[in-house]
């Protein structure tokens, strides 16, 4: 149970979504946005959230969208991952959040939600990285189209009162081959040790990374060893891995020397998917 009172609002578009938000922060109500509620709702009753006033996105359309349009796939923030997995519009995001909580949490948890989650894992960035997808962010000033690059560096970057309205992909890399690997301690139950995105294009495997280190990420220095074919598969993972751009993670889920093991292991899973351009689940 949440120990505070909060006032909530449901707006039905985003330009009043964006002046809600800033006439509740003259009134010192700290409002903050919410597309699924299940982060707000948990770290709310251990008081690590608190706020004033809740902004629900899911009653603006655009923030539902699920088109294509100009040869680009739309996905709205406030999206669940189960319609996701269920349209399954984009392959590699759906395998990739399939295995995330359960049913009934995917059911709550949105795609927008997942992206700007206090969590480390958030899966549901590591496609987006991958396509160079592109973000559409609602503030004071309008609508702008970002990269999700700018978007996302370790976390959401975003200014105050602004809010991701959707998610646009270029449809010619959704049918790229593709694969997927979720690294537990054992089962398929609770939180991963890592996920490992990847895709093959230009004849270069990209690869996105959730929980190896304490955010998700896609490194370019760590591709470019992973596709020096001038070395021997094991060397190319060895030279790959030492660029990891932070400290493995050590936690109650795994010790950083067994992290480390498992993305191993896995960087070999992924280039002998993708090598043979496979759609793989690993």
């Amino acid at each position: 149970m949440i120990s505070y009172d909060f006032e909530y609002y449901r707006p039905a578009t985003v330009q009043e979504a964006v002046q809600l938000h800033r006439s509740l922060r003259e009134q010192n109500k700290q409002p903050v946005y919410y597309t699924g509620g299940t982060e707000i709702t948990t770290l709310g009753r251990i008081n690590e959230i608190v706020t004033g006033a809740v902004i629900d996105l899911k009653g603006i359309p655009e923030c539902q969208a699920l088109q294509t349009a100009d040869n680009q796939l739309v996905m709205g923030a406030a999206l669940s991952f189960s319609r996701l997995i269920e349209a399954n519009p984009f392959p590699l995001l759906s395998l990739t959040i399939r295995e995330v909580a359960d049913h009934t949490a995917r059911s709550n948890i949105t795609l927008g939600g997942n992206v700007c989650g206090n969590i480390i894992y958030r899966e549901a960035v590591l496609p987006l990285l991958l396509t160079d997808s592109q973000v559409m962010v609602a503030g004071e000033s309008g609508m702008k189209p970002l990269s999700i690059h700018q978007v996302f560096r370790q976390q959401v970057q975003l200014r105050q009162g602004e809010f991701l309205v959707q998610f646009k992909t270029t449809q010619s890399d959704l049918g790229l081959p593709y694969a997927s690997v979720k690294k537990r301690r054992q089962g398929r139950v609770g939180y991963p040790l890592i996920t490992v995105a990847a895709i093959k294009k230009d004849r270069r495997i990209r690869m996105a990374v959730s929980g190896l280190c304490s955010y998700p990420f896609r490194d370019q220095a760590m591709e470019d060893r992973l596709n020096d074919k001038q070395l021997p598969g094991q060397e190319r993972i060895e030279q790959a891995v030492r660029h990891i751009p932070s400290p493995v993670l050590h936690d109650f889920e795994g010790s950083a020397e067994y992290r480390l093991f498992a993305f191993k292991n896995t960087l070999l899973d992924i280039c002998a998917a993708l090598e043979g351009d496979e759609h793989a689940e690993v």
